[in-house]
């Protein structure tokens, strides 16, 4: 293989393929179902018309399940192995999130505009620009390797049908190696396989005291209202320092990265004055020990507040769990710690909503090895190896069913890309990078 003949592939075409994804990103896909869901069978169409082009035989899938679920439209486009050589499954998704409050956006979200060395938009980062990185790659690497390009449509909603989908099409979804292009890189110029995800739990409790609102004047005392309760019983969720203080729930001071505490500043945005909770590494504490969040709470709202004691309150968790650990035990471990920590004897029902598996890399593989070496190759520099503090509970789900496939987990997003929020935007030096290093990966396995 012609390292220099890739590269120079990849940077002759590069205002074509950035040209595409500005193309791409005017399809408004957003997968929630109060939008047009035939946004996805748009950019379905338009990306399965580019793998085409590329030499892939491409179908679109909308997959209906034996429970009754749909499916939304999903693209599964293949190029067979020469003989003797490995299939490589290309990972990513083309549903984006909504927009939230345009005013808050400095452009139009579906008219992709560069600035500055960015390119911001909608999904400009997650995923589409791992939709057209797989893209670009294959028309830069030299042949061989077998191709399955996988694009989902529903994983902003959940993946609904994604273990339905692998279990209907696992002989077409077979490979060697899966790379899984919808992660991070540790910062700009620094690339970076993510080889460790906390596994997601998200619960509801309800804390009741009383069957109905009464009088604070009259009863406040001896009765305590709900909120206070639950505040009491959240609050034993961590100790003084701000440490996990649940017991059954793993966690490990592992992680290896450094994150200096100024540059963690910047990526949360959190207040001057404000201190970081929990101690050992800031890594350990984003990658490597679970963490529990209130995320949502049903209280009276001020407008229409009175002088009655709120009777019940209801609150949703989210619980990230540390990796390695069933999310079905830490479950258990938290709703245990509820049940026996709830103050003054209140009434308390807990509901799972949501369980999560956890990924560990295996990181001597083979393909990390010629994963580390592409990366390097591509950004002149040496990668890493990270963790993410969030779950992609499909990567698991991958793992199980096809367990002698090597997982990659790889990305075009660094820390200021802000997908999910407004002003969502890919770095386009990094992005070039990150095609080059698929190119040279394929390119090395076809060998």
């Amino acid at each position: 293989m012609n390292i220099d003949e890739v590269t120079l592939q990849v940077k002759n075409n590069f205002s074509k393929w950035q040209s595409k994804l500005v193309d791409l990103v005017a399809i408004p896909s957003i997968s929630v179902d109060s939008f047009d869901q035939s946004t996805l069978q748009r950019s379905a169409k338009w990306i399965a018309a580019e793998a085409e082009k590329l030499g892939l035989s491409a179908q679109i899938i909308n997959l209906e399940t034996d429970s009754g679920k749909k499916g939304r439209p999903a693209i599964l486009a293949q190029r067979p192995a020469a003989p003797g050589k490995p299939t490589v499954l290309l990972y990513a998704h083309h549903d984006v999130q909504p927009t939230g409050d345009l005013e808050l956006w400095n452009t139009q979200p579906f008219q992709a505009v560069e600035k500055d060395g960015r390119l911001f938009g909608r999904g400009a980062a997650d995923d589409k620009a791992g939709v057209v990185l797989h893209l670009a790659a294959i028309e830069a690497a030299h042949p061989g390797v077998g191709i399955t390009l996988f694009v989902e449509g529903e994983e902003e909603v959940g993946s609904p049908t994604f273990v339905d989908f692998l279990h209907t099409y696992k002989k077409e979804l077979q490979a060697d190696v899966i790379v899984v292009a919808d992660s991070n890189n540790w910062q700009v110029g620094i690339p970076s396989l993510t080889t460790s995800l906390r596994g997601v739990v998200q619960m509801s409790a309800r804390v009741a005291v009383l069957d109905h609102p009464v009088h604070s004047g009259m009863y406040s005392g001896p009765v305590i209202d709900a909120v206070t309760v639950a505040a009491r019983l959240i609050a034993t969720f961590h100790d003084e320092a701000g440490n996990i203080a649940v017991e059954g729930l793993a966690q490990s001071d592992t992680a290896t990265v450094d994150y200096e505490e100024e540059v963690l500043r910047k990526d949360t945005g959190i207040l001057d004055g404000v201190e970081f909770a929990g101690s050992g590494s800031l890594t350990s504490r984003l990658w490597t020990k679970p963490t529990i969040s209130v995320i949502g709470m049903d209280v009276t709202p001020n407008e229409v507040a009175s002088n009655t004691l709120i009777p019940q309150v209801e609150f949703t968790l989210s619980l990230r769990v540390a990796p390695g650990q069933d999310p079905r035990a830490a479950a258990a471990a938290l709703e245990e710690h509820m049940r026996t920590h709830v103050p003054f004897g209140a009434h308390i029902d807990v509901r799972v909503n949501e369980c999560g598996p956890s990924f560990i890399a295996d990181t001597d593989s083979p393909a990390n090895e010629m994963a580390h070496w592409a990366l390097h190759e591509a950004w002149g520099v040496e990668p890493i190896n990270m963790g993410i503090g969030g779950s992609i509970p499909f990567i698991s789900d991958l793992a199980e069913l096809f367990p002698n496939a090597e997982i990659l987990v790889t990305g075009v997003e660094d820390p200021d890309s802000r997908a999910h929020s407004a002003n969502e935007s890919l770095h386009l030096g990094d992005w070039q990078k990150a095609i080059t290093a698929e190119a040279l990966l394929l390119s090395k396995l076809g060998e």
